[in-house]
Formats: structure tokens, C-alpha cells, sequence
């Protein structure tokens, strides 16, 4: 309606000027120096001739309310596009940031202004050429590697380059080498700024902390009242320009700054370097957090900061690559005892709904390779499309931690079925026996889902743990979806994370190398027929039993049997001083 009004208006101008000055004439009697943009393009396609991301920055670039009339002026766009431009953008009132405002939403509404056409978009997007000069860079990095060609290594080169921020959102951080980069930056005048999930717990007692380490080296620390599990950090971001959107550096993917998650884990961190769309996505997010995080008590010589706010109208939307957030499932409250507070919006499911749309919309193969896999929606859009599509290349990889066994897996039926029985017809306590962690891998496998565990040990600890901690998933084999997000309804409604989507265009290589590793990790050590040896080994030598090996790639029959033939063996293996300390018992002696 607001687009409306403002067009009604626009037409009564523009009979006015026709009365007053002819046909080209503007308002204020003035002949337009353009026609419309069609005629500079056939059809509307205006990429055609001034470049695609030319057109979507040039849209962005007028709906930031600080791109005044002035600005549009110095830029030499013509005095009644540049009036027009900005009283469509301001609404009825001409006060930006009330209710009436009207931004643009593609480039044939922007079109649309009376007195924008040929010349005024060569103005406009001639504005926003630097913004389009470099091609994104994209770099993947798999875990696990030697320390110095891990991603902890290259986080600490890329902080070496910053120049004027670094903005982080981590949930666990223990790298030295991370944070003897992070003192330089602070030494030469960069200012940091830290959302750490860490001090949640710190800030009850925080002398000799992390967090309070942190704050001594001059890194502003803050925390939310949410699991704050993202792993991304922003270098040289749009914090106080968006224009600085386009040389900045992101790193986002699933692993921690642990030595753990560089040299044990299988992880993937991302740099991405000069996408615009990407860094303003993550400088929202992070500046969200920020505005309604709560303060480490600490450094009290330390200033709080603040950035330009950033919109959605601001950031011009490419269509190969999206970023999402759980962040948009909850509201922010304000508690008089503890301050800001995030409170789950009941029904909202930003990211698992994301997931499951991109599940239903592949037609050639599913490829998931995820720590856990307890998502109520992403298992029973998995359970679904392989029914109606058996003959799709669907592929679970899975950590040993989500092997279950079919008595647990009756368990757990039996549960949910006891919870909806006694929920009655509460849509409320419904939901929350639905949302309660389900194991999916078990219906998956026995549904024919083709699924493997990285397995390597009887029984998990984190003490040993060589953990499949991937959180990505590979759609008809160029459409990758990765970040800090577990497949589960814990990472949806209690926690901040994040998923990067990369669909193709200048991303297919990326997706090829994500393709790569998964292939390597679903087959691994199939040929070296370690599980055949280590079966051997229980059944026919008087060698102690290991209950912590090689990491392998089985299917669920395989671990079954596995375990069965241990339990077999070692009899102890289920003794309460196994159970209790398994770091203890890492073989069974005959």
C-alpha cells in the first residue's frame, strides 16, 4: 500500500508536468536527459547492459539512508532522479525511518522513478562499480591437518593482515597461536571485539579466565544468554562503512580455535574474501549479538562500540550464495536483573525449514556429512525423499556418537509415543515431545537410506574422540550448505548458529572440493579392510582388545556386530568402572 500511495502521487506529478512542460518533462518543468530503462535493455534485463552486479549494488546503494540527496549529487546522478530517488526511499513524510518508507526492492521499481532511466542508471551504477571490481575468493580448509597447515594457522595469518577490526563469534577458543595474533592486532590499533560463549560461564568469577586474558590484551568481551555456538570471525568489516563489505575477509565453517579441531577433528572452515553480500550478512548477525549481548565485567578501561546498523535493504542479494541464522528464531526481551535477553519465538524454525526446502528441491543426489543428525524435520524430509525417490544417490555420514541399537531405537519410540499421550491435546507440550532429541539414524538406515558412522572406539569420550564434527551437506552436487549448525532441535532453538549456503556460479569449485572430502570420508578405510583386521584380531590372537582404533567408516550392521564381538571378548566392557572413566580403558586385556 505504501508503494501505492507513493505512485499515485508520482502519477499526479507527472500530469502535472505534462501540463506544464511536455512530455519529458519533470515536475518542475525540466526535460528528462533519459528514457526508460527498457530502451536501454530490452525486457527489462537490465544486467544486460550495465552489469548484474552493477544493478543489484546500485539498488543497495540507494536504499542506505545515509546515500542522501548530496551524495547522490556528488556521484552526478541528475537533480530530479536524485530528488525522486530519495522521496520514493522516504515515503509520504520525507522523514526517513518511520513507517511510510518505501525501499526499493528490485531494479524496476527503481526504474520505475520518474526521471531514472538510461543515464540515471549509468549514474548509479557507475557509483557502485567499485564494489564489483573483485571476483569473491573462496578457500576451503578440511581438518584434520599438521598444525601449520590447519585453519587455526591460517585464521592467525589473516589476523595478522587486519588493519582496522575483527569482529568474532566463537563458541570454543584455546589456540595460542590465535591469540598471540590477536595481541599484535590489539599492539598495532585494531579493534577487536569478542562474542564468546566461553564467558557465560567466566563471568560469575572471572579473575585468571579466558575471558578476563582476553580483556587484559584490550579485546572487548561479551556474551549471550543463548549457547553461542558460531565459529566465524569478520576481518576489515562493514562495521562503520558498507562499502568495506567488499575487501573484507570472513572465516566460517564448523570448527572451533582448538588444537583439536585443527589437527583430530574432521572440520571445514571457509575463507571468503570480497563478497559483499556475505560480510554483510555476518556483520548484521554479529552486530545483533552484539547490541544485545551482556558485558564481561572486566577491563573497565575498555569502550564499548558499537556499528552502523545494518538492513536487509542495504545488502544486494546474489543469487549463488544465501546466509542464514537461528538467531531469527528468537526475540530479544529486556530482564531488569541480567539485561537483554534472546526468548524462543514459538514456531519459528529459520534454518531447519531452509534445509528441508533445499532436501525437497534436489533431484540427483543428497550428500550429509554431520556430526549428529537429531532434526526432526531434516530426518523425516530425509525419510520422505528417499521414499518417493529410491533411486536418488542419497549418503549419510554420520559420527559414532549417533549409533544407536534397535532396542534403543524402541526406546525411543516408546517415549515419544508415551510424551504425545500424555501432551493430550496441547499443541504446546506436543511440540515439545516432537522437539526433544530424536536419533534418526537408526529409521534412516532401516528405511535403506544408504548410512555410515565414523567410528573409532566401543565406547565415545572426548578424551580420544576423533570425531567426525562436520556440519555440511551437498545438494545434486554443486549446492553446499555448511556452518556451525548440528542437525538438531537443540541448535535450533537454544543456540546461535549459522549456515552458509553456496549454490553453484563461482562456487563450483568449492562445492567440488566439498564433494572430494566427502567421498574420502565415506570410504574410509573400506579398502584398507582395517575392520576385517580388527575383527581378526578379537577372534583369533591373544593380543589385548582395543577399544579405541583406527577411525573407519561402517554402516550400522557393521557396528552392531562389532560391538557384539567385543562385548563377547570382554565381558568387562560393561562394568561400571569401563563405563564411568572409558579414557582409562582404552584396551581390554585377555
Amino acid at each position: 500500500m505504501r508503494r501505492l500511495d507513493w505512485r499515485l502521487g508520482s502519477l499526479a506529478l507527472g500530469m502535472l508536468a505534462l501540463a506544464c512542460g511536455g512530455d519529458d518533462a519533470g515536475p518542475t518543468g525540466e526535460v528528462s536527459p533519459d528514457g526508460e530503462m527498457e530502451e536501454a535493455a530490452p525486457g527489462g534485463k537490465a544486467d544486460a547492459v550495465y552489469g548484474a552486479c552493477q544493478v543489484r549494488e546500485a539498488v543497495a546503494w540507494v536504499n542506505d539512508v545515509d546515500v542522501s540527496y548530496e551524495t547522490m549529487r556528488a556521484a552526478g546522478v541528475h537533480t530530479v532522479a536524485a530528488r525522486n530517488i530519495i522521496a520514493h526511499r522516504n515515503g509520504l513524510d520525507g522523514v526517513v525511518g518511520t513507517e511510510d518508507d518505501d525501499y526499493f526492492d528490485d531494479a524496476e521499481e527503481l526504474d520505475g522513478v520518474y526521471f531514472v532511466g538510461q543515464v540515471a542508471f549509468r549514474q548509479l551504477t557507475e557509483a557502485v562499480t567499485h564494489r564489483c571490481e573483485r571476483a569473491p575468493e573462496a578457500e576451503v580448509i578440511f581438518s584434520p591437518q599438521m598444525y601449520g597447515d590447519s585453519h587455526l594457522a591460517r585464521v592467525a595469518e589473516l589476523i595478522d593482515q587486519a588493519e582496522r577490526s575483527i569482529d568474532i563469534a566463537m563458541y570454543s577458543f584455546s589456540d595460542s597461536g590465535i591469540q598471540d595474533a590477536l595481541e599484535r592486532a590489539v599492539g598495532r590499533g585494531v579493534s577487536v571485539r569478542f562474542v564468546f560463549e566461553t564467558a557465560n560461564a567466566e563471568h560469575a568469577k572471572p579473575s585468571g579466565t579466558k575471558s578476563a586474558k582476553l580483556e587484559d590484551l584490550g579485546i572487548d568481551v561479551r556474551y549471550v544468554n543463548k549457547i553461542m555456538h558460531h565459529k566465524f570471525v569478520l576481518i576489515d568489516g562493514p562495521r562503520s562503512e558498507l562499502d568495506h563489505a567488499y575487501t573484507a575477509t570472513l572465516v566460517t565453517g564448523s570448527g572451533n580455535w582448538s588444537h583439536s579441531a585443527g589437527t583430530k577433528y574432521d572440520e571445514n572452515t571457509v575463507v571468503m574474501r570480497y563478497n559483499g553480500e556475505l560480510a554483510l550478512r555476518f556483520q548484521k548477525e554479529f552486530n545483533h549479538l552484539w547490541d544485545n549481548s551482556r558485558d564481561f565485567v572486566w577491563n573497565e578501561g575498555l569502550t564499548y562500540l558499537q556499528s552502523k546498523p545494518i538492513t536487509d535493504w542495504v545488502i544486494a542479494d546474489e543469487p549463488s550464495i544465501d546466509a542464514f541464522f537461528t538467531s531469527a528464531n528468537f526475540e530479544v526481551k529486556m530482564s531488569s536483573t541480567y539485561g537483554p535477553t534472546f526468548s524462543v519465538v514459538s514456531g519459528r524454525s529459520e534454518v531447519s525449514n531452509r534445509l528441508v526446502k533445499l532436501i525437497d528441491e534436489a533431484k540427483e543426489s543428497i550428500h550429509i556429512a554431520s556430526g549428529h543428525l537429531r532434526s526432526r524435520p531434516v530426518g523425516e524430509a530425509l525419510l520422505a525423499k528417499y521414499a518417493a525417490h529410491p533411486e536418488m544417490d542419497i549418503r549419510i555420514l554420520l559420527d559414532g556418537q549417533e549409533y544407536i541399537s534397535s532396542w534403543y531405537n524402541d526406546q525411543q519410540q516408546t517415549n515419544l509415543s508415551d510424551c504425545l499421550a500424555s501432551a493430550g491435546d496441547s499443541v504446546s507440550k506436543q511440540q515439545s515431545c516432537v522437539d526433544k532429541g530424536f536419533y534418526y539414524s537408526y529409521p534412516l538406515q532401516a528405511a535403506g537410506v544408504p548410512l555410515r558412522f565414523k567410528y573409532y572406539c566401543y565406547r565415545w569420550d572426548y578424551h580420544y574422540a576423533e570425531q567426525m564434527h562436520n556440519k555440511y551437506s551437498i545438494f545434486d552436487g554443486h549446492r553446499v550448505a555448511t556452518g556451525s549448525y548440528n542437525l538438531s532441535d537443540n541448535a535450533e532453538h537454544n543456540t546461535m548458529e549459522n549456515v552458509v549456503l553456496y549454490a553453484g556460479g563461482p562456487y563450483g569449485e568449492l562445492a567440488d572440493q566439498f564433494e572430494g572430502n566427502f567421498g574420502k570420508l565415506w570410504d574410509l578405510a573400506v579398502e584398507d579392510g582395517k575392520y576385517e583386521a580388527l575383527v581378526d584380531l578379537i577372534e583369533n590372537t591373544e593380543e589385548d582388545i582395543p577399544l579405541v582404533f583406527d577411525s573407519m567408516s561402517l554402516t550400522w550392521q557393521q557396528v552392531t556386530d562389532l560391538k557384539e564381538l567385543i562385548r563377547q571378548y570382554c565381558p568387562a566392557i560393561d562394568s561400571d568402572a569401563y563405563r564411568k572413566e572409558p579414557y582409562k580403558h582404552t584396551v581390554c586385556p585377555r
